[in-house]
């Protein structure tokens, strides 16, 4: 697949992808954004998405993100969802369904491909890494370069998970050889955090739990305690992989409650339980060694529903 090949006659594009954005879904987001404005300038473009992290604003041009989704455009001539099927496009949806042509670009094995066109490749460490492949190479500039390494960085912990393979690493060699500095990109958006955020990582893992024979840890952090902190979602980003970095643990779990009885779930695994299988039947998704789910109830009935899953594969 080639982007450009879906441009002719095109006046108006439109780019979203999933709720809470991280750094994958905003790296593809914006790289298509930049890449479609510098080199097709006659042509509009809109990108929805909702607030974006503060570490992330450093990504030219993310001041013109639409995080209202209001729009005077009734129907995009291409609308194109990165990181995530249109379901999870959030307000963005609408456009996505009124678009005179879609387009999904994806690497999660949970995504079937909701486009007219689908690019989705599960063994993709990214969907900034997608993005690359159908991009023409020769119109890349250095912001552009930025932003999908920025969500090459994010998705495969600096290029550490399973998901990195050699093709990750030959992409990301051309990427830094437009001269950015990535050292400070990499710390900047992958380990630096703010008081805040290093306090409420303390409380995560000062309040953990080891079960199923110390292989499973376990976090949960109240609506009451991020309302004391002043913290957000994005606030938690990386509390479940560190808490994967326990010796002994095979798989972290970490929860926050979004509104009453109800949490937003994160699993890490390093390869002993596949977290998207779990992920899934609570109506998620994600990775074999990364993935989230929403479930309803009370934070015991959460993590001892989740937990039969985790201890099934763990016993076979």
């Amino acid at each position: 697949m080639r982007i450009d090949g879906y441009l002719t006659n095109v006046g108006t594009v439109g780019i979203s992808g999933h709720v809470r954005p991280d750094g994958d879904c905003v790296g593809s987001c914006m790289s298509m954004y930049l890449y479609l404005k510098k080199n097709y300038p006659n042509i509009r473009v809109d990108v929805f998405l909702e607030k974006i992290p503060q570490e992330l604003t450093f990504i030219k041009d993310s001041d013109k993100i639409n995080n209202d989704f209001v729009s005077d455009v009734e129907s995009y001539d291409l609308f194109i969802a990165l990181d995530c099927g249109k379901e999870r496009t959030g307000d963005a949806e609408k456009f996505f369904d009124a678009a005179k042509k879609t387009v999904n670009i994806d690497h999660h094995v949970s995504n079937p491909g909701t486009g007219d066109e689908n690019y989705v490749v599960p063994t993709a460490s990214s969907a900034c890494e997608l993005v690359y492949d159908v991009l023409d190479k020769e119109r890349i500039d250095t912001e552009i370069a930025k932003a999908i390494y920025t969500g090459m960085v994010t998705d495969t912990g600096v290029f550490k998970y399973s998901n990195t393979s050699p093709k990750t690493m030959e992409i990301a060699a051309k990427l830094i050889a437009y001269g950015f500095d990535f050292g400070s990109l990499i710390d900047h958006v992958f380990y630096e955090k703010t008081y805040l955020q290093n306090q409420i990582l303390g409380r995560a893992l000062l309040e953990s739990i080891r079960i199923l024979d110390g292989r499973c840890i376990v976090s949960v952090i109240s609506k009451q305690t991020m309302d004391f902190y002043g913290a957000v979602s994005s606030d938690l980003d990386g509390i479940v992989s560190q808490m994967l970095l326990t010796i002994g643990v095979d798989c972290s779990i970490f929860a926050y409650e979004t509104a009453p009885l109800e949490y937003k779930v994160s699993l890490r695994s390093n390869g002993a339980v596949d977290v998207a299988k779990v992920a899934g039947i609570f109506g998620g998704g994600g990775h074999q060694r990364a993935a989230g789910c929403s479930v309803n109830g009370t934070y015991h009935d959460v993590i001892n529903n989740i937990m039969k899953y985790v201890q099934h594969q763990l016993e076979e």
